[in-house]
């Protein structure tokens, strides 16, 4: 373990032995850390892969720089079905960590199978589409389609978990219970599908116990010691007689009920037999009018992609920029990763080589991240060195460079209010009174009863009545 501050090694003591800084909260933050990761490896080992994120999500809200916790979320995502989730996890874990990072087989891994990644992507899209079925209330077109997702992913649990809920809605209990158990093969600590599997359960267990209660309620109950009789309530015995009769008049009865009802029960046979047709073909026409949706739906996708091309293609050297950016920052990191040694103003000329417009509007989060934290690593020191650079050429009435100077300045540290004051200073003798006014009010906000912020008032009042 290392002291945040120095970077030297830590002792079994309570303070650094290198620069005297108090580590106690620090070591307990990260031992808390390295617990809560422990904690998700034997959760994940069991395959509770729900109570194994809990517990990594906790570890990093301790400590983000827990690459291990991290990459082992990654893969509890990946092991979901969560295929986006895990490669944010792999990108950050490779942001804070560039070197000897395992995250680097992890995405190497999935890039180097384009026809899984291909899969994944599919099965995502039909996902959606069946999620948009069951908002439309076209329950049986989205279980076509989640049943395509669970054949293409089946470790996909949050698409058989509404496939579940759809069959628990259709009262098909035992098919909602085969995907449910497949659910728990896949994390057994799912508190979603463990509920659905208990109604399940209580569905069933009723259904059994109807079943039963039908074939004993002719029966007769009796108890003989701490045992339960049934006995089938049979009638007296008949004569032959009685028995002979019973049979003729039978054969009258099934003869006359024959001759009239035998017609219209074929007729019924019959209606029978084209509703069940009729409705074959209704299934078919709506399999059929699935695929032409998807087949549109690729196609509008297809379309898409062009266009994706074709910009891509006129906005090539934008592209050169963006590789440029990235290329930059991690030179920017690279001195920053020297710890003690590392030279602030050599970070800032980076951060300088940057594109503004890039960075506002294009740049990634993991970029962004990275960016300001090696904007607050240089922060005042930069802002300081700018500052005496600029307020020198002010002096010198060199207005160009001072607004330049002192501009980085105000950007390295929002709060230096001798570098806001002196850019003001800048812009008002060099004519522009607008930027000027601009930069005297951020003084009187940041300082509002200090005497910077009654002179800034002065000029203010001077730049209202010009």
């Amino acid at each position: 373990m290392n002291c945040y501050k120095c970077g030297c090694t830590l002792s079994e003591k309570n303070f650094c032995t290198s620069c005297n800084t108090d580590v106690t909260r620090y070591k307990q933050i990260i031992y808390l850390s390295n617990s809560y990761y422990n904690e998700g490896l034997e959760k994940a080992q069991v395959r509770d892969l729900t109570g194994a994120a809990e517990s990594l999500k906790k570890s990093l809200k301790m400590n983000k720089n827990n690459t291990p916790a991290r990459n082992l979320l990654g893969l509890v995502y990946f092991e979901l079905g969560d295929t986006v989730e895990a490669l944010t996890e792999w990108v950050i874990s490779k942001n804070y960590q560039g070197e000897k990072n395992i995250a680097d087989d992890y995405i190497a891994a999935l890039q180097s199978n384009p026809s899984a990644l291909d899969n994944i992507n599919q099965a995502i899209k039909k996902y959606n589409i069946g999620l948009n079925f069951c908002h439309e209330g076209s329950f049986d077109l989205a279980k076509i389609q989640l049943r395509k997702v669970v054949n293409m992913n089946p470790k996909f649990i949050r698409a058989r978990l509404l496939l579940a809920l759809l069959l628990i809605k259709e009262e098909e209990w035992k098919k909602a219970k085969r995907e449910l158990e497949a659910c728990r093969k896949v994390d057994s600590g799912n508190v979603i599908t463990n509920r659905y599997l208990k109604e399940v359960d209580e569905m069933l267990g009723l259904e059994d116990n109807v079943k039963i209660s039908k074939q004993n309620e002719n029966a007769t109950w009796s108890m003989s010691g701490n045992d339960t009789i049934i006995q089938p309530n049979i009638g007296k015995e008949r004569s032959g007689f009685n028995i002979i009769l019973d049979i003729v008049i039978g054969l009258a009865v099934g003869l006359i009920v024959g001759w009239f009802l035998l017609a219209p029960i074929r007729m019924k046979i019959q209606q029978s037999d084209i509703t069940r047709e009729l409705n074959e073909v209704r299934e078919q026409l709506a399999v059929k009018t699935t695929a032409a949706e998807e087949n549109e739906q690729q196609l509008e996708s297809a379309r898409r992609e062009n266009e994706s091309l074709r910009e891509t293609i006129d906005n090539y050297e934008g592209s050169n920029g963006a590789n440029e950016a990235v290329k930059t920052l991690l030179l920017a990191a690279t001195e920053y990763n020297k710890g003690a040694n590392a030279d602030k103003l050599v970070v800032a000329d980076y951060l300088n080589q940057l594109d503004v417009n890039y960075v506002e509007n294009e740049a990634s989060e993991e970029f962004l991240i990275l960016y300001n934290q090696l904007k607050e690593f240089v922060g005042s020191n930069v802002s300081e060195s700018y500052y005496e650079s600029g307020y020198e050429a002010y002096r010198n009435q060199d207005y160009a460079v001072a607004i330049e100077k002192l501009t980085m300045a105000v950007f390295y540290d929002p709060t230096n209010s001798e570098a806001i004051y002196a850019l003001a200073s800048a812009y008002f003798d060099n004519g522009d009174y607008d930027k000027a006014k601009e930069s005297f009010e951020r003084i009187i906000e940041l300082a509002p009863d200090s005497e910077r912020a009654s002179k800034a008032q002065g000029y203010i009042d001077q730049i209202d009545a010009m």
